[in-house]
């Protein structure tokens, strides 16, 4: 008597998406959602809305708050550009916290990708080795967001151009070209290494007449709509 069950010894453990979503405003789960945005900088994997609810709950406990992660989460919602993350999480942070060296090195890195200041983004972004490199694929996700924007730019980009866009240059670029060219359907037009051009694919930004226009379909619930009437 008064001993427990299997099911009463059974313990439900939960993950951190479950805890979010059962109770987002639970102050307990504060070091579970630490934890978990420095398992998603060791997995290089993201959660926009884990991330935000750790930084809603530092709202309500600021003693609590740990920059680093906060760095942490900033950083890699930069890597999630275009969408709008960063600004997202940074609207929770307070303003002092904000007026810290490292967080307002990351707002600039953020003005120049979202400008499209290429150049300055890496130039400044080499001065912060310190910061930036504390999450593994920052480089590669910023690149990959550079050349979204030359996409949607450029039909043909100059070499020079996109090698400071991306900040590769040399044998590595070479690499890097007969990767794309292999793999994401770019074109290296001959000639001389400087003035080299690269055809991009064709998309309906850098090709305008690719894009469908409005009226050229009719959505199918509309026309449903219509038969009653004519009827």
């Amino acid at each position: 008597m008064g001993r427990e069950t299997p099911k009463q010894q059974q313990q439900v453990s939960y993950t951190v998406e479950q805890l979010v979503a059962v109770n987002p405003y639970n102050p307990d789960i504060v070091p579970d959602l630490e934890n978990y945005v420095n398992e998603q900088v060791s997995s290089q994997t993201y959660s926009l809305d884990a991330n935000l609810c750790l930084l809603r709950l530092y709202q309500f406990e600021p003693e609590r708050m740990s920059t680093q992660i906060v760095a942490r989460i900033l950083i890699k919602a930069l890597m999630a550009m275009p969408a709008p993350d960063f600004s997202l999480c940074l609207f929770l942070i307070p303003e002092r916290v904000q007026m810290e060296e490292q967080f307002k090195t990351l707002i600039v890195l953020s003005h120049y990708l979202e400008t499209g200041r290429f150049r300055q983004f890496w130039d400044e972004a080499a001065k912060s080795r310190h910061i930036v490199e504390a999450v593994p694929g920052f480089e590669q996700a910023i690149q990959t967001y550079a050349i979204h924007v030359l996409s949607l730019t450029y039909q043909k980009i100059p070499r020079p151009v996109l090698a400071e866009a991306i900040n590769i240059e040399g044998l590595s670029l070479d690499k890097f070209l007969e990767h794309q060219a292999a793999n994401s359907g770019w074109i290296l037009e001959k000639g001389h290494v400087r003035g080299q051009l690269i055809v991009l694919p064709r998309n309906e930004f850098n090709h305008p007449e690719l894009k469908k226009s409005a009226t050229d379909t009719v959505p199918l619930e509309h026309v449903t709509r219509i038969f009653p009437i004519l009827g």
